[in-house]
């Protein structure tokens, strides 16, 4: 049922349950800010992690996840995911808390807080909206892909627009794999050549190797959107925004 068609008494209990989860949210993002905001130095944080044994994994994919509703730096995480975990399974780590924290911001501002986010994103909102109402999932792929928007407010801002959220998650693990990876093989590289490992040269081929990769592909992404533009007419074909939700 939606919220137009409560009585009156329905209604009332509904916005004071989106206030008091709003109210939660804003103290659970000042109590994290508070408790990890000394852990963001990588030294620091790859020895808190460690503490916990086995389960630092877990809790690194939580501290990312939570780090990405904060508004923290995502791109010191990876790094520090690829010198915990290694190339390949730090930069998967790091993927799945970058794209749960994702998730979490888009739900937010869909069901909660989506005065909030229009305020902080001002006139992203419009280009957001229109760009999903005429693409759908392939506008969150470009602005993925191509660093238009900061990456955490971007998250919020979707929010705002009917693109379904099963669409814009894969989405957005897919299109930030190449920058997780690379990043996550910049961290281990740094590693290896502090513990003086003949595989540093190595690891900083495979890094510089893969950062060009997540440069190219957002130029290679914006001249091909170019390019589709000039081709087709100023209005999408029928059913071009499948995505989108009713």
């Amino acid at each position: 049922m939606s919220e137009q068609h409560l009585h009156p008494p329905e209604q009332h209990r509904t916005t004071r349950w989106r206030w008091l989860l709003a109210i939660g949210l804003v103290v659970a993002v000042g109590w994290a800010w508070w408790r990890f905001r000394e852990q963001f130095d990588p030294a620091q944080l790859e020895a808190w992690v460690r503490g916990w044994g086995g389960a630092g994994m877990g809790v690194f994919v939580a501290i990312y996840a939570l780090a990405t509703v904060c508004f923290l730096p995502g791109s010191v995480l990876t790094l520090a995911g690829g010198a915990l975990f290694g190339p390949w399974i730090g930069g998967g780590v790091s993927l799945l808390g970058a794209t749960l924290g994702a998730g979490v911001a888009f739900l937010i501002a869909r069901y909660l807080a989506g005065s909030w986010v229009a305020g902080r994103a001002r006139g992203m909102t419009g280009r957001l909206l229109e760009g999903v109402e005429q693409e759908g999932w392939r506008f969150v792929a470009f602005v993925r892909l191509v660093p238009v928007f900061p990456f955490n407010l971007l998250n919020y801002a979707l929010g705002l627009t009917r693109i379904r959220f099963d669409h814009y998650l894969i989405t957005s693990f897919v299109c930030m794999a190449p920058g997780g990876l690379a990043y996550a093989w910049l961290g281990h590289a740094g590693r290896e050549a502090a513990a003086g490992s003949g595989e540093a040269v190595r690891a900083g081929l495979w890094a510089l190797a893969l950062l060009g990769v997540a440069l190219w592909i957002p130029r290679r992404v914006r001249q091909a959107r170019e390019a589709a533009k000039r081709r087709t007419p100023d209005h999408p074909p029928s059913g071009q925004g499948r995505d989108l939700q009713p």
